[in-house]
């Protein structure tokens, strides 16, 4: 299992009328760790675009425990539960507020896919080998 932690306050235009951080930036949020993981396995979507590989969202689940508040310094965890064998990639995502307090979770469903040959591919073969250690064979 790969798990990156990243950390993001909430900004005051991020908010709605009440304070609390609007439900569409959730999937922003969601974003900014997906990116910082990526990068912490020494790449970044720029690199994997430069490579030919896009990598468009194909499904979005959200669900909502609690609300995260203006200038909350929200922790994002991005785990990977599995590693890709297929074209999808899927990215669990948790948010914590400053207590540690649980207030969300999502399932982002990526595809790579080549803009090029407009269809969808394996993931890259270096991201794969950066990805496996992190999965024992029991995770397999």
């Amino acid at each position: 299992m790969f798990i990156s932690t990243t950390q993001i306050r909430v900004r005051y235009g991020e908010t709605d009328q009440m304070g609390y951080l609007y439900y569409g930036n959730y999937a922003l949020y969601y974003e900014v760790g997906r990116a910082e993981a990526i990068r912490e396995l020494g790449f970044t979507y720029r690199e994997l675009e430069e490579k030919g590989i896009m990598m468009p969202v194909a499904e979005l689940n959200v669900q909502y425990y609690r609300p995260a508040v203006y200038d909350d310094l929200i922790t994002v965890k991005t785990i990977l539960k599995e590693l890709p064998t297929s074209s999808k990639i899927q990215f669990h995502s948790e948010l914590y507020n400053e207590a540690g307090v649980f207030l969300n979770k999502g399932v982002t469903t990526l595809v790579f896919f080549d803009p090029k040959e407009k269809k969808k591919v394996n993931m890259p073969e270096e991201l794969h080998s950066r990805l496996a250690p992190f999965f024992t064979q029991a995770d397999l």
